[in-house]
């Protein structure tokens, strides 16, 4: 363990985000120098926090099953090249994790029963930025080739994860992505001020020295690269292309213009950001925005908007405002569902809870003005409006940011003929296998909608069930099994 003493000396603190009024005139990560360096006056004490816990639940509360108190330790002792040995074990990419999960672990760390747990995100994200600034982080090209191919297709978190695994078990590996860059989500959704791309930019690197190859600009389904040549072609395929039709809303006036998902309005801000040419670009300046979704999508939607220059910004949730602390109904060490301020909601905008969206108001040219709301509660399981709350807001951009519901099936999932399961996500067995011999399904596209920290969990597992298939054995882990599920409420 770290400091015998050290829950009993420090208390919890996180890193010093920079002024408001300066942040939102960039688009650099909110944190001065990047996170890590800003956390390295604090890390080690933070560190020392961890206790010597018996049984730390920590690590189920990860489902990669993070060495959490073994990496703390070491930042303790001042020994970064041990910590990251130690937290590259679990996970591949702690760069993404340690800026964009929301910390399962840290919910279900043992001193939060009666004292705020320790920092373990922030001492994550330490150690991965301190490894690429030390040297630490290198290629691990495979010592021999198997001979065997596998196309992932998909390169968000799961794709990459499985990618990388089945490279180093020493398969040729093809990942494809139908966007112009790599990255998925990770390139596209996530806005710079939550993580430059930078830090996925030094990450592809690694994985092409080590013999990775990327195809960008490819949408396997059409054209010459049809489901049947793409079978051909490879030894086994990784479906990893995420969970990607968002959620509608069917109200009144959802034909006006200036009604977006924030699927298109947050991956033009990324372009733009980073210095693309963007046609027609969804822009929120001067403009009064709301946002209809109250999760860090919705946030990232409200962070970008108050970048643009937004006139005002609302964003609306069904759900009633949760709780300061810990519900007595979720307790340690389940994940809870409490208030939550990100970076983007200290900058600007107004949150309203317990609301539903009734109508969308347009003015004469078709485009959307107002949008007419109502306060609810539910009832028995039921969504009860409550009487004589109607009312009006003025809306020039409306932000659909409600979540998704499945992998598109058009294109390579019909082509496939795989089966669905009856969430319509790609249904697989124990081993991530699909209806389909040799081709296997990680991440959103069979888990549905979750987080980044499960979807590199799966491409791990699903890379070790390939290796598996491929060789007859695997050496290589599998953290989580297809049916885990996260310990919530």
């Amino acid at each position: 363990m770290a400091d015998p003493k050290g829950f009993l000396k420090e208390g919890r603190e996180v890193a010093s985000r920079r002024p408001v009024d300066e942040r939102v005139q960039d688009w650099d990560e909110v944190y001065p120098g990047g996170i890590g360096r800003a956390l390295l006056p604090i890390i080690s004490k933070q560190a020392g926090r961890c206790m010597d816990c018996g049984i730390p639940f920590c690590h189920q509360g990860c489902p990669l099953g993070n060495i959490i108190p073994e990496w703390n330790d070491l930042v303790w002792r001042d020994d970064w090249e041990g910590a990251i040995e130690r937290l590259h074990a679990t996970n591949n990419f702690p760069e993404f994790t340690g800026r964009l999960c929301p910390a399962p672990c840290e919910t279900a760390c043992v001193l939060g029963i009666n004292q705020d747990p320790v920092t373990i995100k922030n001492v994550e994200v330490s150690i991965i930025d301190k490894a690429w600034e030390s040297g630490f982080v290198r290629p691990q090209p495979p010592e021999w080739l198997s001979g065997r191919t596998v196309a992932v297709v998909g390169s968000g978190p799961a794709g990459l994860a499985a990618a990388q695994q089945l490279t180093r078990a020493g398969h040729t590996v093809a990942v494809y992505e139908r966007a112009d860059k790599v990255g998925g989500l990770l390139r596209y959704g996530i806005p710079e001020f939550k993580m430059e791309k930078k830090h996925l930019d030094k990450r592809l690197e690694q994985m092409r020295r080590e013999g990775t190859v990327f195809r960008a600009g490819v949408t396997v389904g059409e054209g010459d690269l049809t489901a049947e040549r793409l079978r051909e072609r490879y030894d086994a395929v990784v479906l990893a292309m995420g969970s990607t039709i968002p959620r509608g809303l069917d109200v009144p006036g959802k034909e006006l213009a200036g009604l977006h998902q924030a699927m298109e309005f947050l991956p033009q801000a990324n372009r733009a950001a980073l210095g693309e040419e963007v046609e027609g670009q969804i822009l929120a300046t001067d403009k009064h925005v709301v946002i209809i979704g109250g999760g860090d999508t919705g946030a990232d939607c409200l962070g970008t908007s108050t970048r643009h220059g937004a006139a005002s910004i609302t964003q609306l949730e069904i759900m009633p405002e949760p709780p300061q602390a810990r519900p007595a109904g979720q307790p340690w060490p389940t994940y809870p569902m409490t208030f939550k301020v990100s970076s983007a909601h200290e900058e600007a905008g107004e949150r309203v809870y317990a609301v539903s969206t009734k109508e969308f108001i347009g003015d004469d040219e078709g485009r959307v003005r107002a949008l007419k709301l109502v306060d609810v509660f539910f009832e028995g399981g039921k969504l009860t409006e409550v009487e004589g709350t109607e009312r009006e807001i003025p809306a020039d951009l409306v932000l659909f940011a409600m979540g998704f519901v499945g992998p598109e099936k058009d294109g390579l999932v019909d082509q496939l003929g795989v089966e669905l399961d009856e969430r319509g996500n790609v249904a697989r067995d124990g081993s991530y296998a699909s209806s389909v011999p040799g081709v296997f399904v990680a991440g959103d596209a069979g888990r549905g909608q979750s987080l980044i920290v499960w979807a590199i969990a799966e491409g791990r597992a699903a890379a070790a069930n390939v290796d598996r298939f491929l060789t007859g054995s695997t050496t290589l882990p599998a953290p989580i099994k297809p049916t885990d599920r996260p310990l919530v409420v």
